[in-house]
C-alpha cells in the first residue's frame, strides 16, 4: 500500500511538471519539429520499427503524447491514433494542433492505460520511459493492449550516463560551452526536475539494455536496440546552441522495438 501512495504521489509530481512545461514545449528543439528534414528522418525511423500501417488501416496507441508529435507523425503513417498523456495541459495543446487528423486524446496512465486487449497494432513512446515509476507493469500493459505480432516502439535518452564511446569526452566539452555560453543557458525547473529522476525506476541512468530485457521479461520477442538516429539529431542540432548540441551528442539517445508474438 505504501508502494501504491508513493508511485501516485510521483505521478502527480510528473503531470504537474510537465504541464508547467507544456507552455514552452514546443519553442524547444527536441521536443517539436522544426523542418521537413527532422520531420522525414523521423519519419523513416518509426517506418523502419514499426512499419507503415496496412492496406486497410491500422491502429496505434501514443503514450505520454505530449502536444502531439508523435500522434501526428503516426497519424502520416497511416495509422488511426489514440493519445494517452497524464497533463491536460498538454492535452489542450495536442487537441489545437492535430484537428482534423484521424486522432483521439485523452487523459490517461500508461502504466494502466484501461485500453481493451489485443487492440492496437503498435504502441509508440517518446521520452516516456525513463520517468516510469514501474517500468516492469508498463511493459506488461503495453504488450496486453497489442494485438499478436504488434509492434512496440521506445525513443528515449540516458541522460545520467555517458554514451558509449567518446560521450564522456563530448560531457566535457558540453560543460565548458555552457560556461562560456552567452547569454547563459537557463537553469529553469532544473531542481523539479532531479528531483523527481531521483525517485524514478531509472533514476541511475535509462540505459536501453535493460529496457529490452524487461522487454523481453514481459513476453516480447525480436527485441532490438537502435543508436543510429543520427539524422535526426544532426536535423535538430540546426536549431540548438553549441553548448545542446554537445550535451545531446554526449547521451545514449536511442529507439528500443519489439514485437508481440503471434
Amino acid at each position: 500500500m505504501t508502494t501504491l501512495h508513493h508511485n501516485l504521489s510521483l505521478k502527480d509530481e510528473i503531470r504537474d511538471y510537465w504541464s508547467m512545461r507544456s507552455e514552452t514545449f514546443d519553442s524547444q528543439p527536441g521536443h517539436e519539429i522544426f523542418s521537413g528534414e527532422e520531420r522525414q528522418a523521423w519519419l523513416s525511423l518509426f517506418s523502419r520499427h514499426l512499419g507503415p500501417a496496412s492496406a486497410g488501416g491500422g491502429r496505434a496507441l501514443d503514450l505520454a503524447s505530449g502536444t502531439g508529435v508523435i500522434s501526428l507523425l503516426l497519424a502520416e503513417l497511416g495509422y488511426g491514433v489514440t493519445g494517452l498523456d497524464l497533463s491536460e495541459a498538454m492535452l489542450a495543446r495536442a487537441r489545437a494542433k492535430t484537428a482534423g487528423k484521424p486522432i483521439k486524446l485523452y487523459a490517461g496512465d500508461a502504466e494502466d492505460t484501461l485500453e481493451a486487449a489485443d487492440s492496437y497494432d503498435v504502441v509508440a513512446t517518446r521520452h516516456l520511459v525513463w520517468t516510469l515509476p514501474d517500468p516492469p507493469a508498463a511493459f506488461r500493459e503495453w504488450f496486453r493492449v497489442l494485438k499478436p505480432g504488434g509492434r512496440v516502439g521506445i525513443v528515449d535518452a540516458d541522460m545520467t550516463n555517458p554514451r558509449p564511446g567518446n560521450g564522456r569526452a563530448l560531457r566535457v566539452l558540453a560543460k565548458l560551452a555552457r560556461r562560456l555560453s552567452t547569454p547563459k543557458p537557463p537553469a529553469a525547473h532544473a531542481a523539479t526536475h532531479e528531483e523527481i529522476v531521483s525517485r524514478v525506476y531509472f533514476s541511475q541512468g535509462c540505459r536501453p539494455e535493460e529496457i529490452a530485457r524487461l522487454l523481453a521479461e514481459a513476453g516480447f520477442v525480436d527485441v532490438a536496440i537502435d543508436r543510429d538516429l543520427g539524422a535526426i539529431h544532426r536535423a535538430q542540432g540546426r536549431f540548438m546552441p553549441l553548448y545542446q548540441r554537445l550535451e545531446r551528442a554526449s547521451q545514449d539517445r536511442f529507439m528500443v522495438s519489439a514485437r508481440k508474438p503471434g
